[in-house]
């Protein structure tokens, strides 16, 4: 049986390279669905049409145009290149005829080269002395719902602190194996960083975001129920804009994915 997130995210072939999906609502923000949710259903349409599981996906690129209503929206797949070892792919997201947002994907096979690795993991308390973010009740956005979030890196919101960073704990709320759709969602699910700079509630649309895989997925002897650990965090915000990098690990110090996106900070108009 299929888990809601998979049914949420699913695309339907209706012929050529085209698929359609359904935005749910349960994936709202304020003004439209999760970034990440939309990253998802794109990142899925461009993997069906692929079609080749040992070409993993090694870097995702998607621009947001405008927020979809709830319902139906198209998705357009065209294969850029495909060589003897990466595939270059695009996908257009359109609903009634206005344009959403464009994705670019690359899938290649593993290839040799020097290997190095000398990140470090976050520091951080355990898992259940974190807190726990609520997921549903009133003024709570609707996408929360889906996760079970523990906060544990970062000042409040809207405290006024001087470190743009927020983390912690967290996987989905219904427990489900990480694969690169999930992580595609992961790696914008916490809310923005600048959060805990500003001291007024806002909204911070994502214009862009780019997630580079650096673990094939799923991870060998991974759980449905596993927590990741996610770092979020921002050098600089000018004339609105700020960029956002995200880590994400496993509990035993793996990086699973990077992320980069850029983002505006609006205030909440009443």
């Amino acid at each position: 049986m299929s888990t809601n997130f998979e049914q949420e995210t699913a695309v339907e072939h209706v012929g050529g390279q085209r698929f359609v999906a359904t935005v749910d609502k349960r994936w709202w923000v304020v003004r439209g669905p999760h970034g990440g949710y939309l990253a998802s259903i794109a990142l899925r349409a461009l993997k069906q049409t692929l079609d080749d599981p040992k070409r993993h996906v090694r870097s995702f690129t998607i621009h947001y145009f405008d927020a979809p209503h709830e319902g139906e929206i198209t998705i357009d797949v065209q294969i850029e290149r495909s060589g003897r070892s990466i595939t270059n792919a695009s996908a257009r997201l359109t609903q009634d005829d206005r344009p959403i947002g464009v994705a670019l994907g690359v899938f290649s096979k593993p290839w040799t080269g020097p290997e190095f690795f000398d990140a470090l993991p976050p520091e951080i308390g355990p898992l259940d002395a974190a807190f726990k973010i609520p997921n549903e009740g009133p003024n709570i956005p609707p996408f929360l719902g889906n996760f079970d979030m523990r906060w544990a890196l970062g000042a409040a919101p809207y405290s006024g602190a001087d470190e743009a960073i927020v983390g912690g704990w967290f996987r989905l709320e219904e427990p489900q194996i990480a694969d690169d759709i999930v992580v595609a969602t992961y790696m914008d699910a916490w809310p923005p960083v600048m959060f805990p700079i500003v001291t007024d509630p806002m909204v911070a649309p994502t214009l862009d975001l780019t997630i580079h895989f650096r673990r094939e997925l799923p991870l060998p002897d991974t759980s449905a129920d596993d927590h990741y650990i996610g770092r979020f965090y921002s050098h600089m915000s000018h004339e609105g804009f700020f960029e956002e990098d995200g880590e994400l690990w496993t509990r035993d110090g793996v990086l699973v994915a990077q992320s980069r996106q850029l983002a505006l900070s609006l205030p909440i108009r009443t």
